[in-house]
C-alpha cells in the first residue's frame, strides 16, 4: 500500500501553562479534548513537557497503562507505591506499567548550593508516552536503563518493546506486543530509515529534519504515517533527536 502521511506542527499542539509545568500536547489530554484526535496507533499520549526546578507531578494514580518518559534535558526524580525509585536522565529509558493499580510521583529535583542554601534553578525537559498493555490487569512494574553508549553511534536504538523480533536488543520491555519505541540521535547531515509498519508516528524532539515524501520538520513536529514503508529521515545542518513508534495494531 501507499503510505499516507499527516504532519502536525509543533505550534498546533494543546498547551497547557501553568505556574511550574509547560506541556505540549499531541494528543486529547486532560481538559483539552478533540474527538478526532485521541490516538493514532496504540499511542493514546505523547507530552512534551518542562517542569521547573523543585516541582512536579505529586503522588497520583494509574492503571493499565504501559508509561515511557524520555528526558530530553535535565533530570527527573520518579517514586511508586510498588518501592520504585529512580533518576531519569538525558539517554536513560524508564518505563512503567500501571497494571492493576500504582501511585507514582515525577518531580524536578535539580539545586544548586548558593551561600549554604539550596537553590533550585534547571528545568527538566522530558516527553512521556502512554500505550495500552495487550492485557488488562497485569502486574505493576518498573524498569530503566541507560542506552547512552548505543545513542552515540547515531543509530537507530530499539529503546522499548513488547515485539518478538526484538527480544535480544530492546533495551527495556513493554507490555504491548505490537509496539516499539525508537530513538536515534542524528549528526547533520545522518539519516536513517522508518520501521515498516502500518502505523508510525515521527516526532522531532529536537533539532531540526526532513522526512522523505513529507518534507522539512522543526523542533516539536510529528508525523502519523499509515503504511511505512522505510521512508528516510535526514537530519539538517542542526542535527536533531528523534522518536519514532513502530506500531502494528490501532485502537478501535
Amino acid at each position: 500500500m501507499t503510505p499516507t502521511t499527516e504532519v502536525r506542527r509543533a505550534g498546533d499542539r494543546a498547551h497547557t501553562d501553568i505556574r511550574w509545568l509547560d506541556s505540549r500536547h499531541s494528543f486529547s489530554f486532560g481538559g483539552h479534548y478533540d474527538p478526532a484526535n485521541t490516538h493514532f496507533g496504540l499511542l493514546l499520549v505523547s507530552n512534551d513537557d518542562v517542569v521547573k526546578a523543585g516541582q512536579g507531578f505529586d503522588t497520583h494514580p494509574h492503571q493499565d497503562m504501559e508509561i515511557v518518559t524520555w528526558v530530553l534535558e535535565g533530570s527527573l526524580v520518579h517514586q511508586d507505591s510498588e518501592g520504585n525509585n529512580g533518576i531519569l536522565y538525558p539517554g536513560l529509558a524508564q518505563r512503567m506499567s500501571a497494571g492493576t493499580g500504582i501511585l507514582h510521583s515525577e518531580r524536578n529535583d535539580a539545586w544548586r548550593q548558593q551561600s549554604g542554601v539550596d537553590v533550585h534553578e534547571d528545568d527538566v525537559h522530558f516527553v512521556q508516552m502512554w500505550i495500552p498493555p495487550h492485557d488488562a490487569r497485569l502486574r505493576p512494574g518498573y524498569e530503566q536503563l541507560d542506552v547512552s553508549d548505543r545513542l552515540d553511534s547515531g543509530e537507530l536504538v530499539v529503546v522499548a518493546s513488547g515485539m518478538d523480533k526484538h527480544r535480544d536488543d530492546r533495551a527495556i520491555t513493554i507490555h504491548q506486543r505490537d509496539a516499539a519505541l525508537y530513538v536515534a540521535r542524528l549528526q547533520p547531515g545522518s539519516q536513517t530509515t522508518l520501521p515498516e509498519s502500518p502505523y508510525a508516528h515521527v516526532f522531532v524532539a529536537r533539532g531540526q529534519a526532513t522526512l522523505e515524501g513529507t518534507g522539512d520538520l522543526d523542533t516539536g513536529d510529528a508525523v502519523r504515517v499509515s503504511d511505512s514503508s522505510g521512508q528516510r529521515i535526514t537530519a539538517t545542518e542542526r542535527g536533531a533527536e528523534v522518536l519514532i513508534w513502530e506500531m502494528h495494531a490501532a485502537l478501535g
